[in-house]
């Protein structure tokens, strides 16, 4: 971590490094990082252990990168699926996690700033004044359909499972089966027009916005 960390401040990051968990999580008593480049292999814990406990605290967002020496796509996508922004597989280039890393911040600052999400100039998602715009076009969407196409676009390229869909769409409800999923992002392609090709399917998986 030492070499990565030094690259980074060359990129004139401000770096800070913690070679045990516990010592990062009472470094957000006093902040929170713009990112968090996370290395599963810790001496103290497992990484998704980490991740899974940061996407658990409410006030916490910022991105997170994964480095894992693991290239098996079960642990990847399971990695996503607890709320990795991305991830990078050892052995790394500094160049590709410089690059993770600035497309990752890039995502997250626009999205932050002005409230409003911006796919190809085709799809337009003010998430202030609740609308959807297609080429400047304004479409109907349900409640469901507006908090579905929000939490797809706010991370793109995210995997998001049904069941993760779910949790963020209908809390605890145990009526609501994965089904009801497959149905809402049907109708919200549909009326999508154009823009609905950005909703890609991840076969096995769940969903992702392109």
């Amino acid at each position: 971590m030492e070499l990565v960390s030094l690259n980074l401040k060359k990129e004139g990051y401000r770096v800070k490094t913690y070679a045990h968990a516990n010592d990062f999580y009472k470094s957000l008593d006093q902040e929170y990082p713009d990112l968090l480049v996370l290395d599963l292999m810790l001496p103290d814990t497992d990484g998704l252990d980490v991740c899974k406990y940061l996407r658990n605290m409410k006030k916490v967002n910022f991105p997170i990168v994964m480095l894992t020496a693991k290239d098996d796509e079960f642990d990847k996508v399971l990695g996503l699926e607890l709320g990795a922004d991305d991830y990078v597989t050892k052995p790394f280039s500094i160049r590709e996690l410089q690059a993770r890393i600035k497309a990752v911040l890039r995502r997250s600052m626009e999205n932050a700033s002005i409230g409003l999400i911006i796919i190809e100039n085709i799809l337009k998602i003010d998430l202030q004044k609740y609308e959807v715009l297609v080429n400047d076009e304004p479409i109907v969407l349900t409640a469901t359909e507006f908090k579905l196409l929000k939490i797809l676009a706010e991370k793109r390229g995210f995997v998001y499972s049904r069941e993760r869909l779910l949790t963020k769409l209908w809390g605890d409800d145990k009526l609501v089966v994965n089904r009801t999923i497959d149905v809402h992002v049907k109708n919200l392609r549909e009326k999508m027009g154009e823009a609905g090709k950005f909703i890609i399917n991840v076969r096995g998986v769940g969903y992702k916005m392109s």
